[in-house]
């Protein structure tokens, strides 16, 4: 794994910060799989216009999505496979039934008493 300068962790934690918020969150969310506008995003999560349109400035600029214009219109989708897979897997770290019997890391009945 390529070692990251101090300015690309300040950019890595800011994206997570960003995505911290939880209608951020949700907004990124509902554009995982498919383009949407602000008003399908907003009337989707009940948000206001105002505040959908605040949220997407943010995460623009954090390049999390990107705008695309289709005429006079402008949908959001994810910026690239990259957030996309990032984002897929966290879905998938909460969602999927896990088997913690493999993890030792917090399992001490395998140390005998002196």
């Amino acid at each position: 794994m390529k070692v990251l300068s101090p300015e690309q962790v300040g950019d890595v934690a800011e994206v997570f910060r960003l995505l911290g918020e939880p209608n951020r969150l949700r907004i990124v969310l509902a554009c995982l799989e498919t383009e949407r506008t602000v008003g399908e995003i907003g009337e989707a999560l009940g948000l206001s216009q105002s505040l959908t349109s605040h949220h997407l400035r943010l995460l623009r600029t954090a390049r999390i999505l990107r705008a695309i214009r289709h005429g006079r219109h402008v949908a959001y989708a994810i910026d690239d496979d990259h957030v996309r897979d990032v984002l897929r897997n966290m879905v998938a770290h909460f969602t999927e039934p896990h088997d913690h019997g493999h993890d030792h890391s917090h399992d001490h009945s395998h140390h005998e008493e002196p």
